[in-house]
């Protein structure tokens, strides 16, 4: 597959008081303002983890404009990121 078919992707993992608070209707209201794919969830030890893919300066504007609106809330934000192909059509809370 040529490197242009390749889109930068990104896990996201938020601590803090991120579950009962609107976190993923959130994220998913912020993903509509950005060129962005992927999904939020909730996880079972109370960080929500977001997977998300697009351009570099869209992925990155998105999760900016998350920790914005979720200041107070969100603690900690760990990212991981990689380049791969696209695997993900629009944004989905699961």
């Amino acid at each position: 597959m040529p490197a242009g078919d390749e889109v930068h992707y990104e896990v996201v993992h938020c601590s803090g008081r991120v579950q009962g608070v609107g976190f993923r209707y959130t994220a998913l209201q912020v993903a509509r303002e950005f060129e962005v794919a992927g999904y939020v969830q909730n996880l079972p030890d109370g960080r929500v983890r977001i997977e998300v893919e697009g351009a570099k300066a869209e992925v990155d504007g998105f999760i900016a404009a998350i920790e914005e609106r979720m200041h107070g809330y969100v603690c900690k934000v760990e990212r991981a990121s990689s380049l791969r192909a696209r695997r993900f059509n629009g944004f989905s809370i699961r």
